[in-house]
């Protein structure tokens, strides 16, 4: 069940929400919690059962660090149950690519292969994990205090709201509301058209794509015009699948009474690729800034520890990525190395070239990330660079010439729209409005929902992108 398909719309959510109105505040906690218990084994009861034992330990291990009092023995412990989470995230979502890699080196040794029959990652595995690692360490820092409630610990740990693709949520996010929360209506209605947004962009733009971008990245040899465009959709397609989903997880919370932050920003308009990083999925880099780089040292330790940390960093977000295959772990490198080049312009003190330029360069390097991000196997990207730099022709073929439709060009018209209206948005509002915008500002969220739910009717529902990572 996703957030985009008829079974959530039309059961799952109307159901929970009447359910959610009617019970007492004090036992809305309970509510969420077995309610997301449902959204999540809807996929597999089984693997429900992996999802409540790590709730426990995130729970028990909460209070087994709040009770140890010296500092030695509480990181002792801190690191016994981090290590749990690793180890179960570890095995879930590496375990394939590492014996498949053993595979390939003794199949190029001529011995025989391991029989391996591949591990199905569980939906949101990694965003549960980062989420119980940032609390046990919240605790052990006494930043937040460990919640003696399992129901309460289980609602923040469960929430499906945010469950599945993020955004990260802290605990010192939502503990006060996860004790005492409020819904009246004028927030209800605002989460409502935070949700519908969120909802249009992921199927009128993300899915509309969707078609196009199999295509371009199935090319064997793609030419310059197959390339481009295939990453220019790939590009808009990630994000607004990704800031869609993110967008719908705060318009539900405010829904249920609970704030969270903004997880995008305008990331294509990023001057610089700190910039991009202070952008996109906020959520995620704000985790790695707090509990990865600073903990490494940070750029306390002299300028070559701070680049090594920024490409151990990067390197670190790149697999936890994905387990399938090497890209991902190249991306993170890929961006470590022009994390650690910005900085090292900006510490020497050389020029910032003219803004323009920088959006445009920045804007070019994350797209060609996205390629090797984008691409199953390293080779695959190799052929896609190949077309990108006009190795394989210029022209347009026929497989992507038949692919591009009308709906195309509409979702990439909707999705300049998305981005550029809320620039304008402010200066409009500066100037007053006109009567004819404020109608148009309370219409389009709902006209597009009902457009994506007749689109998802009709075709079915697309997985969101991150659900793979």
């Amino acid at each position: 069940m996703v957030f985009a398909s008829l079974e959530f719309l039309t059961l799952f959510l109307p159901a929970f929400l009447f359910l959610y109105a009617l019970t007492p505040k004090a036992h809305r906690n309970a509510v969420l919690m077995f309610s997301s218990w449902v959204f999540y084994g809807w996929w597999s009861p089984l693997l429900l059962m992996l999802f409540i034992a790590l709730i426990l330990v995130g729970w028990i291990g909460g209070m087994a660090i709040d009770a140890t009092r010296t500092p030695r023995q509480r990181m002792g412990m801190l690191a016994a149950f981090i290590g749990i989470n690793l180890a179960v995230l570890c095995w879930y979502k590496y375990a394939n690519i590492l014996v498949e890699t053993l595979n390939q080196v003794l199949a190029w040794r001529g011995a025989m292969p391991i029989g391996w029959e591949k591990i199905v990652l569980p939906i949101g595995l990694s965003f549960i994990v980062l989420q119980s690692i940032s609390y046990l360490i919240d605790v052990q820092r006494r930043v937040v205090p460990a919640d003696r409630s399992l129901i309460n610990f289980g609602a923040y740990q469960a929430m499906f709201v945010h469950l599945i693709a993020g955004p990260i949520i802290r605990y010192d996010w939502v503990a006060r509301e996860l004790r005492e929360r409020t819904v009246d209506w004028p927030q209800f209605t605002q989460g409502a058209r935070r949700f519908m947004i969120g909802f249009s962009m992921k199927v009128l733009v993300a899915d509309t794509l969707s078609p196009l971008v199999q295509t371009a990245f199935s090319l064997p040899s793609p030419s310059l015009a197959d390339a481009w465009l295939g990453c220019l959709a790939y590009s808009l397609q990630l994000f607004f699948d990704f800031a869609g989903y993110s967008a719908m997880a705060i318009g539900l919370g405010l829904m249920l009474g609970f704030h969270f932050p903004e997880n995008f920003n305008h990331p294509y308009l990023a001057r610089s690729i700190q910039d991009f990083w202070r952008r996109w999925h906020l959520s995620l880099s704000s985790w790695l800034r707090d509990y990865l780089y600073i903990p490494l040292g940070g750029n306390r330790k002299g300028a070559v520890r701070t680049y090594i940390n920024l490409l151990l960093t990067m390197a670190i977000a790149g697999l936890w990525h994905g387990g399938d295959n090497w890209n991902y772990l190249l991306w993170g490198i890929a961006h470590g190395l022009a994390l650690a080049i910005t900085r090292l312009w900006n510490d020497a003190a050389l020029p910032d070239p003219p803004e323009l330029l920088s959006r445009v360069l920045t804007l070019l390097f994350v797209m060609l990330a996205w390629t090797l991000f984008r691409s199953h196997t390293f080779d695959s990207a190799l052929a896609m660079y190949a077309g990108q730099f006009g190795l394989n022709g210029y022209a347009l073929g026929d497989a992507l010439r038949v692919e591009l439709r009308l709906a195309h060009f509409l979702a990439l018209a909707l999705g300049l729209a998305c981005i550029v209206y809320p620039l304008l948005d402010a200066r409009l509002a500066r100037g007053g409005r006109p009567g004819w915008l404020l109608v148009w500002d309370g219409s389009w969220p709902v006209a597009g929902f009902l457009l994506g739910f007749a689109l998802i009717a009709s075709r079915g529902a697309v997985p969101f992108l991150y659900f793979q990572f």
